[in-house]
C-alpha cells in the first residue's frame, strides 16, 4: 500500500485511495421507500480485504445509507452503522484506521436539524460516534456550506470538539470557494485548528475545481479526498456500447435509480472513447487509468495530496482500484489525458 500524508498542516498519513460507503454492496430487493436493501456480507469482505491490504482511509457521512439516493430522513445514518458493525465483528483494530465522516445535512425535520451551527454540530457528533461504535472521528467534514450560521461559530465548535477528543482532524466538503478561503483564513487568525483536508467532485469529466479549490489547497497546504473518481461509474466505460457508439443503462447499476443524463453527452462519449484506448495501450481497465490519474496529477502536476474515494459494490472493484496504485503515468500520459478532456 502506498501512503501520503494527508496535508501540509498535519502528520496523518492516509493510504492513497480511501473506501467509500456512498455507494455500498446491494440485494436486488428493496424495501417499502425503495430503496435498495444492502448486502452485508459483500461489504463486510470488501471491508477486509480493503483492511488487509492496509487500505486503512474509511469514508462515510451521517446521511449516506448505501441503496438509495436522495436518502429520505427514514434511511439517514445507515451506513455509519453498517461501517461500525462490521469494524467490530471483523475484529478490525481501530487505531490503523482513519475513518472520516460529514455534518450538515439534514437529519430530522426540525429547524436545528440540518446546519453547522453549535447545536446541530454537537448532536450530530455525539449520533455518529453512537452509530459507529467509536470514541473518536478522524476526519470530521462540514458537508456543505450552511450561510445561516456564522463561520466562527462553525470553526469554534469543531475547535472544541478537537479538544475533547471527539474529532482528530476538520475538512470541508462543497464549500463556495470565497467562503472556503474565509474559513481557512479565521481559523488562521484566531489561531483554531486548520482545515487539513478537503473533499469535493474531482474526476476526468469534472475538473471544475482546478479554477479555485486546488489554488486554495495549495495556499493553505490542505490535502484533496476526492469524491465520485469515476464519475458514478461512468468512467468505468459500462454506461458505454464502444460498438454502436451510444450510452446504455446496465441492470443493477446505479443508473437504475440515479438520474445520469447529465453525464450522457456526446462530448463525454468521446472522451470515454479516448480513454479507452488508452488504457488498452497500457494494459490495465479504464477505471484504473482514472483513478491513477487523480494520484499522478495530484502529485506531479498540482503539488498536493489527491486520494480518490472508492465506493465498491462488489469485492472485484475493490481490487480493480488497488491496482491504480501501481500505474505511474508519464509527464506525456498526464498530457494526453489532458487534451482528451479539454477537448469540446
Amino acid at each position: 500500500m502506498k501512503y501520503v500524508r494527508l496535508g501540509e498542516r498535519c502528520g496523518l498519513k492516509v493510504s492513497a485511495i480511501s473506501l467509500g460507503t456512498w455507494h455500498l454492496p446491494r440485494l436486488p430487493e428493496r424495501d417499502e421507500a425503495g430503496a435498495y436493501k444492502i448486502d452485508y456480507e459483500e461489504f463486510k469482505r470488501i471491508l477486509k480485504r480493503a483492511y488487509d491490504e492496509g487500505l486503512n482511509f474509511i469514508d462515510t457521512a451521517n446521511r449516506y445509507h448505501g441503496g438509495i439516493a436522495p436518502v429520505p430522513l427514514t434511511h439517514v445514518g445507515y451506513a455509519e452503522r453498517l461501517l461500525g458493525a462490521a469494524i467490530k465483528e471483523l475484529g478490525l483494530d481501530r487505531e490503523e484506521l482513519v475513518i472520516a465522516t460529514k455534518v450538515a445535512g439534514r437529519m430530522s425535520p426540525g429547524p436545528n436539524g440540518e446546519g453547522l451551527s453549535r447545536k446541530h454540530i454537537m448532536w450530530q457528533i455525539r449520533e455518529s460516534l453512537r452509530r459507529l461504535q467509536t470514541d473518536y472521528i478522524d476526519v470530521y467534514y462540514a458537508h456543505t456550506f450552511d450561510p445561516e450560521t456564522p463561520k466562527l461559530e462553525t470553526l469554534t465548535t469543531f475547535n472544541d470538539l478537537v479538544r475533547q477528543g471527539l474529532v482528530r482532524y476538520i475538512g470541508m466538503s462543497n464549500i463556495p470557494a470565497w467562503h472556503l478561503a474565509e474559513y481557512a483564513v479565521l481559523a488562521e487568525e484566531r489561531g483554531l485548528e486548520p482545515i487539513v483536508v478537503l473533499q469535493y467532485r474531482y474526476n476526468l469529466l469534472d475538473r471544475s475545481l482546478e479554477a479555485d479549490i486546488i489554488p486554495l489547497a495549495k495556499r493553505f497546504g490542505m490535502g484533496l479526498a476526492a469524491y465520485s473518481p469515476l464519475a458514478e461509474g461512468v468512467l468505468t466505460g459500462k454506461y458505454v456500447d464502444f460498438e454502436a457508439g451510444k450510452w446504455k443503462v446496465p441492470s443493477g447499476s446505479r443508473g437504475e435509480y440515479r438520474d445520469m443524463s447529465r453525464y450522457f453527452t456526446d462530448r463525454n462519449l468521446r472522451i470515454l472513447s479516448k480513454l479507452r484506448e488508452l488504457a488498452s495501450e497500457r494494459g490495465v481497465t479504464m477505471a484504473q487509468l482514472a483513478l491513477a490519474w487523480l494520484i499522478n496529477v495530484g502529485e506531479k502536476v498540482w503539488g498536493i495530496p489527491i486520494v480518490p474515494i472508492v465506493g465498491a459494490t462488489k469485492l472485484q472493484h475493490l481490487e480493480e482500484a488497488l491496482g491504480a496504485l501501481s500505474l505511474n503515468l508519464s509527464h506525456d500520459d498526464l498530457k494526453a489525458l489532458d487534451e482528451a478532456t479539454r477537448a469540446p
